[in-house]
């Protein structure tokens, strides 16, 4: 295996410095079987540009991908058209082992509000799929339209990947946020949900070893799901803005603390190793690459002055869920005005974006916010979960306040996390559910976990008997699709009939429609 020397590669500068950081570099890089296996991905766009990721990995359940523990030079382009006879920009990066051969590439000098068209290349000439992304508004423009997808939770063994299909298809989309839940950290279970194929005969979606904890463990998750032909497509047709939620690290984890009481000095450990997975293989820029286990995963997008998105992260800085019920260890006892969802910096630091002159805001971010009971058939009535903003009561009214104090009406809140499609506004006063509206918030599905689902289940019909501000629930698959113009947002609802064995038909269950002047749904 030939290598080239380092030294000489420093003499060159660039981005092939970098060699100095990973070691020796494979000077003429053979494969067996295409080093693109897990696909391309662009993210974060802005006006003149946008992140192209891909990682190299021949075989991707194998020891390190199948890869060497050396770094692999990688070409790209981005292009003004799909045949790629204009290109637009170009360069080298290296591809190192200690990223498990991934690369994000930051490109610039680009026009804005027009698609391009990007692939890599390596070696004596495999080349990836090619991937097309959309650069954002100019800033102070005011596009008279903006098309964005909502989707997340898409649970590897509960289903096929149907709905990123569909997307994928999604006319003019310029963006997908993707909410979380990418992977899923459990092992195969003994007796896995049914899914088969077109014949009627079983598919084995079963995760490639048990719950994860390590650095290996992490990325061979990622690369199993990333093999999935369906979200590959989804990744190829639309630049992804990605957040994080529980299952990427593990469930229903809080800032230091995980759900079974491991001593946080152990749990962090195996939270870094999380970080450095999601980074690795997501499209995101370098102010999200981890430092100290954490990954700074909020930021604020930009398209012109219609809109502003504010991408929150609802885990790495929040108090430990209230306890639900007495007796119960690894949870807080009661709330009070210190806990906190967000953490004071992001607390301070989305209440400063806030204050802006955009036509829209969105924050998008992970778990319920607006307040929800559920009434059962017998009248009682509980709570919702205290994983959800439901269990931060002082620090949903903070969200409130600054959504006040900043004098806005034009606040969406696009979430994910519960399985079901949900549709309602956020109350200035959580006792007052069904009086004035801060805010509207649209909850997508997910993508396939929960399986096929239904339009109605026990949980859908209790929580919309319980939540007077909630005017939808439904437990089907898909995805949200939002429409947005200076005068009016517009959000479709989209179903997916089956997702646990193909064929599954989509359609638009639900359309609404929000005015800016106005935080109330039509």
């Amino acid at each position: 295996m030939d290598r080239i020397d380092r030294r000489a590669l420093l003499a060159g500068g660039g981005a092939l410095s970098l060699a100095a950081f990973c070691g020796d570099v494979w000077a003429a890089p053979a494969f067996s079987a295409t080093p693109f296996a897990l696909g391309v991905a662009a993210g974060d766009p802005a006006a003149d540009g946008f992140v192209i990721w891909t990682r190299l990995a021949p075989r991707p359940l194998a020891e390190h991908g199948g890869m060497p523990p050396l770094g692999v030079v990688v070409r790209w382009e981005v292009a003004d058209d799909e045949r790629f006879a204009r290109i637009a920009r170009s360069g080298e990066v290296l591809a190192r082992p200690e990223l498990a051969h991934s690369v994000h590439v930051e490109v610039d000098g680009l026009r804005p509000s027009r698609p391009y068209w990007y692939r890599f290349r390596v070696g004596g000439g495999d080349a990836s799929p090619i991937g097309r992304a959309r650069t954002a508004p100019r800033a102070g423009n005011l596009p008279s339209r903006l098309r964005l997808a909502n989707a997340g939770c898409q649970h590897y063994q509960a289903g096929l990947f149907t709905a990123w299909r569909h997307l994928s298809g999604e006319d003019d989309l310029d963006a997908v946020f993707h909410y979380g839940d990418y992977i899923y950290e459990g092992g195969a279970p003994a007796d896995p949900p049914l899914i088969v194929d077109g014949a009627g005969r079983p598919i084995d979606r079963r995760h490639a070893g048990a719950e994860i904890y390590s650095l290996d463990d992490y990325r061979r998750r990622y690369a199993q799901y990333k093999t999935d032909p369906d979200l590959q497509a989804a990744h190829a047709a639309a630049a992804f803005i990605v957040s994080f939620d529980d299952h990427e690290v593990d469930n229903n984890w809080a800032s230091d603390f995980d759900q079974d009481g491991t001593p946080p000095e152990l749990f962090v450990l195996r939270r870094a190793a999380a970080m450095q997975a999601w980074y690795e293989h997501m499209p995101v820029r370098r102010p999200q690459f981890p430092h100290g286990g954490r990954a700074a995963m909020f930021r604020r997008l930009d398209y012109g002055s219609l809109l502003r998105m504010h991408v929150l992260d609802t885990r790495s800085y929040r108090s430990d869920q209230l306890c639900e019920r007495e007796g119960q260890a690894a949870c807080r006892p009661a709330d009070d005005l210190r806990s906190t969802m967000l953490g004071a910096q992001q607390e301070a630091w989305l209440a400063a974006g806030l204050r802006n002159d955009a036509r829209w805001n969105l924050i998008a971010q992970q778990v319920f916010v607006m307040p929800t009971r559920r009434r059962a058939p017998d009248g009682s009535v509980g709570r919702g979960g205290t994983d959800t903003w439901n269990g931060y009561p002082a620090a949903r009214a903070r969200l409130v306040k600054a959504i006040g104090d900043a004098g806005l009406t034009n606040v969406v809140v696009a979430t994910g996390d519960a399985h079901i499609h949900a549709v309602g506004s956020i109350p200035l006063r959580d006792d007052e559910p069904d009086g004035t509206a801060a805010a509207v918030e649209f909850l997508a599905t997910s993508i396939s976990s929960g399986g096929d689902g239904a339009a109605e289940t026990d949980g859908t019909r209790a929580l919309l008997a319980g939540s007077p501000n909630l005017l939808l629930a439904n437990a089907q698959r898909g995805y949200q699709v939002f429409d947005v113009s200076p005068r009016e947002w517009t959000t479709q609802v989209k179903v997916v009939d089956r997702v646990q064995r193909p064929g599954g038909s989509l359609s638009t269950l639900a359309r609404f429609s929000v005015r800016p002047d106005r935080p109330e749904l039509g």
